[in-house]
């Protein structure tokens, strides 16, 4: 297949390079197209494609793979998977794996992860995806080649399906002989603590991070990867909720000619 691979941390980031060496050495027609610099809590986010400037791109060389197409681009992930789906770089892509993420992205944080929001950008293309995360380290050490082994078979469910589906795979931090196996999970509902205040007088806006939410034991992705697991779970992208009522409530609204919160 032909891999657009990227990621939120930026082109010279680790993890990205473990994931494109092994799709590479698995046989895979691999293009990399990521952002210049770390754009982490971007989501899907692509900025202003019309009317503004275009985004610098350049060309880089990676020691290990020097024949690699690499291509650091000036914007968020989800840029590079929007350009590239259209053409920009090419041949277009069967599918993109974005990655490998240091730190989990699981439950709420796949609404604001740019490692996943790019793969449902991808998704709202018609390009199956695969996002992939590590578990946090205290110490600096990650363990990328154990998600860059299970992103690979996991690519077969990825392309599997009739619709362009999206997975998303956090690993442990562990060597990958002590990962406890792959278990399907369902998203935690809130999985950290943080605190946010802002100092008029400076102009300051603080946000904190307090520290986990998570108890060991649970059937969540985020409580299964702190036991030792490896989780999928897969994501829908832009889906209507299945909820009525809404229409007849403005159109009555529209009806009297007078808002329900103005009577």
């Amino acid at each position: 297949m032909r891999i657009l691979v990227t990621n939120d941390d930026g082109v010279d980031s680790p993890g990205i390079h473990a994931l494109a060496g092994a799709l590479v050495d698995d046989g895979h027609d691999v293009l990399v197209v990521a952002p210049i610099d770390d754009r982490s809590g971007a989501g899907a986010s692509i900025g202003r494609l019309h009317g503004g400037g275009p985004p610098p791109v350049e060309r880089r060389v990676w020691d290990a793979l020097p024949d690699l197409s690499v291509h650091a681009i000036d914007a968020p992930p989800a840029t590079a998977v929007f350009a590239a789906c259209l053409g920009a770089f090419g041949d277009l892509p069967d599918l993109v794996a974005s990655g490998i993420n240091p730190g989990a992205n699981t439950g709420h944080l796949v609404l604001h992860s740019g490692t996943v929001g790019a793969a449902l950008t991808a998704a709202g293309l018609g390009v199956p995806a695969l996002a992939v995360s590590l578990r946090w380290s205290e110490d600096g050490e990650y363990r990328w080649e154990s998600a860059a082994e299970l992103a690979v078979p996991a690519l077969d469910w990825v392309v599997a399906g009739d619709t362009a589906r999206v997975l998303n795979l956090n690993v442990p931090n562990r060597p990958l002989d002590e990962v406890r196996g792959v278990r399907e999970a369902t998203l935690a509902p809130y999985g950290e603590f943080w605190v946010a205040s802002s100092e008029i007088s400076s102009g300051d806006l603080r946000i904190e991070f307090q520290g986990p939410a998570i108890e060991p034991g649970g059937e969540t992705d985020a409580a299964l990867v702190v036991d030792g697991w490896a989780t999928v779970t897969p994501l829908l992208g832009i889906v209507a909720a299945p909820l009525k009522g809404a229409a007849e409530t403005v159109e009555n609204a529209l009806e009297r000619g007078t808002p329900s919160h103005a009577r």
